[in-house]
């Protein structure tokens, strides 16, 4: 089992709910023992690109959802859902403001004296803007290379080996994609800026990353698809980025099976003395 944390805000995007390669049980399992006061779901939470095409919608998805409706119930957490491209369903919901409950464009979160400018981040996405149809045809080599991806782990672990994130490795090797994540990041720190924020926090472009751009904090929170990560804040403003691969390496030790263990080792023992 996980530890339990609480933290005042966490920050998932990417999830791409509908889609084979959407980790959405490791997601729930994350939400279960990482509790928070505000919950912000930025972006592409629901592939609704994929759904309309050949997705299809399984019952892991759903505890998702469930999950998200428990915190808002029980623990009174304040979700925010903020639209992305794959999820641009919702265009027709915005701005939508239930309880505890919100869908927003974007949104401006302060915290400990600074503003935050919250946006997916498709917006400066060009070819996802102005050209859709170029931008699905990308959607459809990116999920052969998730498919390849999968492969690859699969011999890995037959190996005994790690799980390693090959199409991470590869959009970090190919000179355009780096050059467009650097651009978007740059074009993002802009907007902060003329919002009036301190900092941004976006997804998008599934690199989960916390750097300082001169006056503008620039944090991403990758994906639940490849790099299974989240930005938490602390109580007192500080923020980091959580693996969940990273996190399953500290579970804790279930007590009930350890009590098993021992008393199964233990009665034999005592036994074997009285006979003597």
């Amino acid at each position: 089992m996980l530890k339990n944390n609480h933290y005042k805000t966490i920050v998932i995007s990417d999830v791409h709910l509908g889609t084979k390669s959407s980790k959405a049980k490791e997601l729930v399992r994350f939400l279960k023992s990482n509790t928070c006061d505000k919950l912000i779901l930025n972006g592409d939470i629901i592939d609704g690109w994929r759904l309309k095409k050949s997705g299809k919608w399984k019952k892991k998805h759903t505890r998702f959802l469930k999950v998200i409706l428990k915190m808002i119930d029980k623990l009174n957490t304040e979700v925010i859902y903020i639209r992305g491209n794959h999820d641009d369903f919702l265009d027709n919901m915005i701005p939508l403001n239930i309880g505890n409950f919100s869908v927003k464009k974007d949104y401006i979160y302060k915290s400990n004296g600074i503003n935050y400018y919250v946006v997916h981040g498709d917006i400066f996405d060009k070819i996802t803007s102005n050209l859709k149809w170029l931008a699905k045809l990308g959607d459809v080599g990116y999920t052969f290379l998730l498919w390849l991806n999968k492969i690859y782990n699969n011999r890995r672990v037959k190996q005994g080996l790690p799980y390693y994130s090959l199409s991470q490795d590869i959009k970090h090797r190919v000179k355009s994609a780096v050059s467009y994540i650097s651009s978007f990041e740059h074009e993002l720190v802009k907007l902060a800026k003329s919002r009036n924020c301190q900092g941004v926090i976006c997804g998008h472009i599934h690199q989960p990353d916390i750097r300082q751009y001169e006056s503008i904090k620039y944090l991403n929170s990758g994906d639940w698809v490849e790099s299974l990560s989240a930005l938490v804040e602390q109580e007192s403003g500080d923020w980091k980025i959580l693996y969940y691969n990273e996190l399953i390496k500290e579970e804790i030790p279930p007590v009930a099976e350890n009590s098993k263990v021992e008393k199964s080792f233990v009665l034999p023992k005592m036994a074997k003395i009285k006979i003597a």
